[in-house]
């Protein structure tokens, strides 16, 4: 009795393997017929890809470049900075007063640029040393940069300008502050803008789906006749929407990739003006594993509903 039943489980189990294995060989020809027709139509097949990407690669573009400018305003920490213009250029006395300031409870970190220094770090960031060394004298002041405490900035610009040891201050975080606001201005702005260009995509390939069924209506009906089901007659064309959704997504990788190939000197050369050894970042392997399964995702989803849509319309005559 126990070697009847080990029997039949062996043949339930070699004939569910062998159901797998001709499912698995089923959607892999679809899979690969879908790809040559795609390819023997390589014009059509070519537009709607790079139109795909154009879509995928504009919203992935903003996005690498506001990743490289948060990086850059991430550099400064959102930590507000005060810089003193001495009015004695004395190392002593500056020393002195750095110590003084560094005590407060109000600030977390004082450094003291004598005038010296000020000036040989001008020398090394412009081009004006010849001039410099014709100057009787060292024009740059003596400088302490305090980092305060974020709530005390306003009090402490105060107290720092009715010093008399004290020429001038100047608060040099306004502009970075501006600037986070106008990065989280952008992002929400891009963020809105994918979705836009993600309907966009989802569109584009249910229309192209759409006419793929079109062509190949008298196809359906027949399979129909034969008792096709309606999933075997959806499977070539979420196929379809699969490789639309992925050769566009390369597409994309390659526009963003390339743009930023052409962007990377003139955007270095300007961060190097300013001092800043700031280098452009692209995609990366999970920025562009990203973009491919965001149009895999479309152009399948796509797919399946212009099929769904259109599907149930066609019937055998």
């Amino acid at each position: 009795m126990s070697e009847a039943k080990a029997a039949q489980a062996t043949v339930v189990s070699v004939g569910a393997g062998g159901n797998l294995a001709s499912w698995a060989r089923h959607h892999r020809t679809v899979a690969v017929d879908s790809l040559r027709r795609l390819l023997a139509s390589w014009v059509n097949s070519l537009l709607t890809w790079l139109v795909i990407g154009i879509a995928l690669a504009l919203p992935a573009m903003m996005y690498v470049l506001l990743g490289n400018v948060s990086s850059v305003s991430a550099g400064f920490g959102g930590k507000p900075r005060v810089t003193l213009f001495l009015v004695e250029s004395g190392v002593s006395a500056g020393e002195r007063l750095r110590a003084e300031i560094a005590a407060l409870a109000e600030v977390t970190d004082a450094r003291y640029i004598s005038a010296a220094e000020a000036l040989d770090d001008f020398e090394q960031r412009s081009e004006f040393e010849g001039v410099l060394e014709t100057l009787d004298e060292n024009p740059l002041p003596a400088v302490i940069v305090v980092t305060p405490v974020a709530d005390q900035v306003e009090a402490l610009v105060d107290r720092f300008g009715a010093d008399e040891r004290i020429d001038s201050v100047l608060v040099d975080l306004a502009w970075v502050e501006r600037l986070l606001l106008l990065v989280r201005l952008a992002e929400s702005i891009v963020s809105w803008m994918a979705l836009f260009f993600a309907l966009g995509v989802f569109l584009i390939t249910g229309n192209t789906i759409r006419l793929a069924i079109e062509s190949r209506r008298t196809e359906i009906e027949v399979v129909k006749l034969v008792g096709g089901t309606d999933a075997f007659v959806r499977r070539p064309f979420l196929y379809l929407g699969f490789w639309y959704g992925a050769g566009g997504a390369l597409a994309a990788v390659l526009l963003v990739e390339l743009s930023l190939l052409w962007l990377r000197g003139p955007i270095e050369a300007v961060m190097g003006a300013y001092g800043s050894a700031f280098a452009v970042t692209g995609l990366g392997v999970p920025g562009a594993l990203t973009l491919f399964a965001a149009g895999i995702v479309l152009g399948v989803a796509g797919a399946w509903l212009a099929v769904n849509r259109h599907l149930s319309q066609i019937e055998p005559g």
